[in-house]
């Protein structure tokens, strides 16, 4: 499988699949889709109503990766739920949040596979 994450000297850019109205506002994962690209799953609280959820989305990954606001914005997809997100900064610490978060995800949804009781 290959990363969602592309890097260049501003930041990364990263493919994500989004769900509206999902229940809560998380990064659940990566995933393969039907058509062999990677995303990076994402679901929010806030409907796809006025570019809500993409706000909600920029605003969860800016948390999530320890990053301001203002560093994370929407390069495509707008009204789909794949989009393309662009993060400013510094890649390498980046790479790590990135890694980080898919792998958190892969452990909270129990599909850690380190021989441990969770």
């Amino acid at each position: 499988m290959t990363d969602p994450w592309r890097f260049s000297a501003q930041g990364a850019s990263i493919a994500i699949r989004v769900t509206p109205r999902g229940g809560r506002d998380s990064v659940d994962g990566v995933e393969t889709m039907a058509d062999g690209r990677s995303v990076m799953k994402v679901r929010v609280r806030a409907i796809a109503d006025g570019g809500e959820a993409n706000k909600a989305v920029t605003k969860l990954l800016a948390k999530a990766l320890g990053v301001p606001q203002a560093s994370v914005r929407l390069l495509s997809g707008a009204t789909s739920r794949r989009k393309q997100i662009a993060v400013d900064g510094d890649p390498y610490a980046l790479l790590t949040a990135l890694r980080a978060l898919a792998g958190e995800a892969k452990h909270n949804a129990g599909d850690c596979d380190d021989g441990e009781d969770h």
